[in-house]
């Protein structure tokens, strides 16, 4: 009898996790894929938002051993 309950629960997992796969598959098919001018775009936008983040940073920094270095 315990043997039996194995099986079948092992079956229903097994059934669950194709299930499963089927569904990320489904819904993968329904995401709208950006196009390679898009994902070019994306990128170039988000180099130079970084550069800019990094930039602002830096004079922080240089601004900040300034007031350092005269108050010291």
């Amino acid at each position: 009898m315990n043997k039996k309950k194995k099986i079948i629960k092992k079956n229903k997992e097994k059934k669950q996790k194709e299930g499963f796969f089927k569904g990320i598959k489904l819904e993968l098919k329904k995401v709208s894929w950006p196009d390679k001018k898009d994902v070019i775009k994306y990128s170039i936008a988000t180099l130079v938002f970084c550069i800019v983040i990094v930039v602002f940073f830096q004079l922080l920094n240089f601004g900040l051993s300034v007031v350092k270095g005269v108050f010291n």
